[in-house]
């Protein structure tokens, strides 16, 4: 069924853009003081608008209630597919306590990233740079 309601929807999807790229704009009607107004003698006097403007409504009339019968057909299916799924409990997780947490071996001063030899190199180099600037004046 569902098959079924998919290919009349695309049909009249496509039905649609046809239609809608074979209609003429309000300008056309420049063109008939031209000589151009014979064309539309096939669709009779008024011409093909009448006619082309019903068979879009129509066809649009059918996409919109195939556009309904998908999303009722979706929401059914996703009915279906939850009922047999079954959410197993959460379990919860022993914390470890304290004296199950092994001590560090790294001593508490050599935990810094920064070794103490660039802080007392830091000052050093900035006189160093202060005396090339001196000689240079």
């Amino acid at each position: 069924m569902e098959k079924l309601v998919l290919i009349i929807h695309s049909l009249a999807a496509l039905a649609i853009i046809g239609l809608i790229l074979l209609q003429q704009g309000k300008g056309a009607a420049a063109g008939a003081s031209f000589g151009a107004g014979a064309s539309q003698t096939v669709f009779g006097s008024e011409g093909s608008g009448n006619f082309f403007t019903r068979a879009t409504w129509i066809i649009a009339t059918v996409f919109f209630c195939t556009s309904f019968g998908l999303a009722i057909i979706a929401k059914n299916h996703s009915k279906v597919a939850t009922q047999g799924i079954v959410v197993p409990a959460v379990q919860q997780q022993e914390v470890p306590s304290a004296s199950d947490v092994p001590a560090s071996e790294v001593p508490a001063a050599a935990a810094s990233d920064v070794p103490a030899a660039q802080a007392e190199a830091a000052p050093a180099s900035v006189d160093a740079a202060a005396q090339t600037e001196a000689k240079k004046e």
